[in-house]
């Protein structure tokens, strides 16, 4: 869903999706119509001494379920701070942290493969959640007895920013507990194994969570273990394919440039979409006397209404302004170029800007095939061979 930034914390971008927007008043509602409840517990549990009458009466609840809610939100940009300052600390940018109607999402350019590395920020999260529960807990108890409102909001965000850092350390990868799990396992493992029996275990713990989200009919539960299995499965996705195609050359995969069928800028788009049809591509590059002047695609070609194609040149409707990716690059650089880029195919030049060759998603999705079936053949999973032995 959309988002739109609020402000920057430490350089970091903070953003606000539509969802939390959405999310924010019902978690307010819920946290009222639950005041005398959580009154009496915490007057039983720790001693509050909180005056269930007057908080309970008129529209205090509302008020106090509106600050808290905010005030829990506060608390998981804190949480998320921690993983982003530690990530930062290593060398990793982060891009943003955006809240959403299932808390906030840290989102790291890139993930450590270190295992101390990425122990070190999985774990900062839930440690400042237990700080900001400590702190919220000491103000609670610096309070006077007079202040029930303001006790009641403390006390109630101690308890809650303890249970945020209690459940992220459960084993749900991608959540704390998983990544910390998966930092484990890579002491002694591949990454992309870790990775694996972490998302396994995850996917695992996504499923007992949905299921109890079934039986009690919470469905915050149910987006949650949706959201777990998801994550997991992409994540070790993702991990393989990394595994597979990192350190593979781009040349081994492309299309060489005197392979390519090119098209010149004075083609007709009635032309180009002949031909489209005729070799069944969708993509072309564009060559002026050997040179790349830009890349046209179906999608480009749709822009032209039908009866104006055969006046309209390629040179017209063409990308002029393209993303490659060098010709000394890895096969998994050139997949995570496109994925950036929103593109499906990308020119590959050399150190002199020279137009060497094109590779498409569907090159490196065969690549990635062909390697995986070769070292599931081959290999064990703790100890698989490496891309480039694999391909020769």
């Amino acid at each position: 869903m959309p988002s739109f930034r609020i402000g920057r914390i430490a350089g970091i971008p903070i953003k606000v999706g539509l969802s939390f927007l959405l999310v924010l008043p019902l978690f307010a509602w819920l946290i009222a119509t639950d005041v005398g409840r959580w009154t009496s517990i915490m007057n039983d549990v720790v001693g509050a001494n909180l005056p269930e009458a007057s908080l309970s009466a008129g529209q205090t609840p509302i008020v106090l379920g509106s600050v808290a809610a905010v005030g829990l939100f506060v608390g998981v940009v804190l949480h998320e701070l921690g993983h982003s300052l530690v990530a930062m600390r290593y060398g990793y940018p982060i891009d943003s942290i955006t809240l959403w109607f299932l808390g906030g999402i840290a989102q790291l350019t890139e993930m450590p493969e270190d295992w101390r590395q990425e122990f070190a920020v999985a774990i900062a999260g839930p440690i400042v959640s237990i700080a900001v529960g400590a702190v919220s807990y000491l103000g609670f108890l610096a309070l006077p007895d007079s202040l029930g409102a303001a006790r009641f909001v403390l006390a109630y965000l101690a308890l809650a920013n303890v249970v945020l850092a209690g459940f992220n350390l459960l084993p749900g990868f991608p959540m704390d507990g998983g990544r910390v799990l998966r930092a484990l396992l890579a002491r002694n493992r591949t990454h992309a194994r870790a990775t694996q029996l972490a998302a396994e275990v995850g996917k695992g713990f996504a499923v007992l969570l949905g299921l109890a989200g079934l039986l009690v009919g919470n469905i915050i539960y149910i987006g949650i273990a949706f959201f777990i299995y998801m994550s997991a499965a992409g994540e070790a996705q993702q991990a393989t394919t990394k595994a597979a195609l990192e350190g593979v050359a781009i040349e081994r995969v492309m299309t060489p440039a005197s392979g390519i069928d090119a098209v010149s800028p004075e083609t007709s788009v009635a032309e180009l979409i002949d031909r489209m049809l005729t070799e069944r591509h969708t993509g072309y590059p564009v060559l002026r006397d050997g040179e790349l002047v830009g890349l046209v695609t179906l999608s480009d070609a749709r822009e032209v209404r039908e009866v104006e194609r055969d006046a309209y040149r390629v040179e017209e409707v063409m990308t002029r302004e393209l993303t490659t990716v060098p010709a000394d690059a890895d096969a998994m650089t050139a997949l995570t170029t496109m994925q950036s880029a929103g593109v499906g195919r990308l020119p590959v030049v050399d150190l002199n800007g020279e137009f060497t060759g094109l590779v498409s998603r569907t090159d490196l999705m065969t690549a990635l095939t062909i390697l995986q079936s070769s070292e599931s053949a081959t290999s064990t999973p703790d100890a698989p061979r490496s891309p480039d032995e694999t391909m020769r």
